[in-house]
């Protein structure tokens, strides 16, 4: 499908959390995500200080989105989900512009480095993330459905590196 309207990238506010959600449950169904948010716990986790959800929009609808939560552990760590643009608006790279959005945004709030999970049926996410320096690490999580885990150093605190950090190394 070619589409020539104008996407606009922005970090959703609270009042714009039902199509947050929405777009994410679009999401959920596409790739069979099975330990889902319920509504509640998307607004927590993902409205907080230092996380936010960004959409892609193109005439008045949503077309992608991605989020970004802190993680407890490691220090300075944050955890990319749901990154998805809708079928008839792949390939003119919002997502590589929603990656970026949330990666300037991560810097911007002192996160060291950024992880996230997939599973291995998901080669196009994994080579995407891979181009986008993402490198393989240890299991971070306890997500059922995850097979493959990445993480990408933002910035090198003094000391500590990917290699000593929490034990999360590359692979």
């Amino acid at each position: 499908m070619s589409y020539s309207a104008v996407v606009k990238i922005h970090r959703a506010s609270a009042i714009e959390a039902e199509a947050a959600y929405k777009i994410v449950c679009a999401y959920y169904e596409e790739i069979g995500v099975v330990a889902r948010d319920d509504r509640a716990e998307f607004e927590r986790e993902y409205f907080a200080d230092g996380a936010g959800v960004w959409l892609a929009t193109a005439e008045g609808e949503t077309i992608g989105c991605i989020a970004l939560r802190r993680l407890q552990r490691p220090r300075k760590s944050g955890e990319i989900k749901r990154l998805y643009v809708r079928i008839g608006h792949r390939g003119q790279g919002i997502a590589e512009t929603l990656l970026k959005a949330l990666e300037a945004y991560a810097m911007e709030h002192g996160y060291a480095r950024l992880y996230l999970d997939s599973k291995k049926d998901l080669m196009p996410a994994i080579r995407f993330y891979r181009r986008h320096g993402y490198l393989p690490c240890e299991r971070y999580n306890d997500n059922p459905q995850a097979t493959v885990f990445m993480c990408k150093q933002l910035a090198e605190p003094q000391g500590v590196t990917l290699k000593t950090a929490y034990g999360l190394r590359p692979r």
